[in-house]
C-alpha cells in the first residue's frame, strides 16, 4: 500500500497525539515512511528535489502550524555530509534513492550524561548503509549523534526526514575540539 503525502501527514498527527514517548512514535511511523518512499515520484516536486553544489540541501515539504512536526527532503550530491550533530527530538528517515550512509558517535568523555558544550569526547560508531526504501529512526536521550552522507564515489542520493519540530536548530560537534554548538540552519521553503 503506498501513501499518499497528506494520509502520511494525518497519520503522523493522529501517532503524535496518541503517543508521548518517542520510542512509541518512531516505531509506530515507521513503516508509514516506508510507504510514503515508494510512492514518493507521486507527489514531489522539483521544488521539492533542488540540490546545492556545495552542500546537502534541505527541502521542507511540510511542517504543523504548531511546530511539533516536519518532513523535508535532503538532496545530497556525492561527497556532501552533515557535520556530526544531534537532533534534540526524534526522527524517521526514509531514502527515497542513492544510498545515504550514516555514521553514528558515542560520547567517551568521563560525564557523558552531563549536558555540555565543552570537554566532549566523541569515538566513532557503526556505520550503517542506507538503501532505496530503507527506514532508519533515532529518538533523543541519549542524544543519537551521528553525521550522514554519501561516498564521493557514490550516486546522488534523495531522502525524507520526518521530525519531532521543525528542526531549524541542532548541535553541531567538533570532535577535535572537544566541543559542541547550537547552530541554526535554513531550508529551502516549497
Amino acid at each position: 500500500m503506498h501513501l499518499s503525502l497528506e494520509t502520511f501527514r494525518r497519520v503522523c498527527e493522529t501517532v503524535v497525539a496518541e503517543s508521548s514517548a518517542p520510542c512509541q512514535i518512531v516505531r509506530r511511523l515507521a513503516p508509514h515512511m516506508r510507504s510514503l518512499v515508494q510512492s514518493a515520484d507521486r507527489f514531489l516536486k522539483p521544488a521539492h528535489l533542488r540540490g546545492d553544489p556545495d552542500h546537502y540541501a534541505r527541502n521542507l515539504i511540510f511542517s504543523d502550524d504548531s511546530g511539533v512536526l516536519s518532513l523535508f527532503t535532503l538532496v545530497w550530491a556525492p561527497g556532501q555530509w552533515t557535520p556530526i550533530h544531534d537532533h534534540g527530538t526524534w526522527g524517521v528517515v526514509g531514502v527515497v534513492e542513492g544510498v545515504l550512509q550514516e555514521q553514528s558517535f558515542m560520547r567517551v568523555d568521563d560525564r557523558p550524561e552531563q549536558d555540555r558544550d565543552e570537554g566532549i569526547q566523541l569515538s566513532p560508531g557503526g556505520l550503517v548503509l542506507l538503501p532505496p526504501g530503507a527506514v532508519s529512526t533515532f529518538v533523543p536521550q541519549p542524544d543519537h549523534i551521528h553525521e550522514t552522507g554519501v561516498a564521493t564515489d557514490g550516486a546522488p542520493a534523495l531522502s525524507m526526514h520526518l521530525y519531532g519540530n521543525e528542526l531549524n536548530e541542532f548541535n553541531v560537534y567538533d570532535r577535535n575540539a572537544g566541543t559542541r554548538q547550537r547552530c541554526r540552519v535554513a531550508c529551502q521553503r516549497t
